[in-house]
C-alpha cells in the first residue's frame, strides 16, 4: 500500500493553510476584480503547492497521499479506465431518469461563461486546477486522516466534508455526493491519488461541457 494514514499535525496544518489562503483570497479578490475565476485558479494552484509541500515535509514524502512520482503515469492510465466505467454508469442512469421523466441536467446546471476567454478559464480552473487541489485536500489529506478508523468511516467523512464545502443552494447535491463517494472508493482501492484526480478532472469537464453546449 502506497498511501499512509495522515497524522493529526499534517491535517491541522493543512486545514489552517487552506483557510488562511481562502480568507486572503476573499479579502483581496472578491468584488475587486472583473475576472475572479482566474484569481481562483491561482489560489487553487497555490493551495495544491502548499499542501503537497506540507505532506512532503511532515509525512516524509508525497507517497503518504498516494502521489509518488513513479506512479503518476500508471495512475493516470487507470484513472482513464475508472472514468470510462463511471461515464458508462452515469450515461445509463441518465437514460433511466429520462425514461421516467426526470431531466438529469437539472442537477448539474451552472451559469454559462459570457465569452470564449471566460470559457477557457472556466474549463481550465473547473476541469483541472480545481479538481487537483480538491483531491489533494479531500482525498489525500482528509481521507488519509480518517482512514485510521476504517475505509467506511473515511469514505463517509471525506464525502460529507466535500459536499458541505461546495455551494449547492437549495438543490440536492447529487453530483457532489456521487463524485465524493466514487473518488474515495477509487482512492481506497488503488492507493494512488492520480486516479481520483483523473476521474474528477474528466467528470468536471464533461459536466461543464454539458452546461456550456446544451
Amino acid at each position: 500500500m502506497e498511501a499512509n494514514k495522515i497524522s493529526l499535525k499534517t491535517i491541522a496544518v493543512s486545514i489552517a493553510a487552506v483557510l488562511l489562503i481562502e480568507a486572503g483570497f476573499r479579502f483581496a479578490v472578491i468584488g475587486k476584480t472583473g475576472f475572479p475565476l482566474a484569481a481562483l485558479g491561482i489560489v487553487r494552484s497555490l493551495e495544491s503547492i502548499v499542501l503537497v509541500a506540507f505532506v512532503w515535509w511532515l509525512e516524509t514524502g508525497t507517497g503518504a497521499i498516494g502521489l509518488s512520482r513513479s506512479k503518476i503515469l500508471t495512475g493516470f492510465i487507470k484513472g482513464l479506465i475508472w472514468s470510462a466505467c463511471f461515464g458508462i454508469a452515469a450515461g445509463i442512469l441518465f437514460i433511466i431518469l429520462l425514461a421516467i421523466g426526470v431531466n438529469a441536467l437539472d442537477f448539474v446546471h451552472s451559469s454559462r461563461p459570457s465569452s470564449w476567454q471566460h470559457m477557457v478559464v472556466f474549463l481550465l480552473v473547473g476541469g483541472a486546477i480545481g479538481p487537483i487541489a480538491e483531491e489533494i485536500f479531500f482525498r489525500g489529506v482528509i481521507y488519509g486522516f480518517f482512514r485510521r478508523w476504517g475505509a467506511v468511516i473515511a469514505i463517509i467523512c471525506s464525502t460529507v466534508i466535500f459536499v458541505f464545502t461546495h455551494p449547492i443552494g437549495g438543490s440536492i447535491p447529487v453530483t457532489q455526493l456521487a463524485g465524493g463517494i466514487v473518488f474515495a472508493i477509487a482512492y481506497e482501492k488503488e492507493q494512488n491519488l492520480m486516479i481520483p484526480i483523473t476521474i474528477h478532472c474528466l467528470g468536471n469537464l464533461a459536466i461543464f461541457s454539458l452546461t456550456i453546449f446544451i
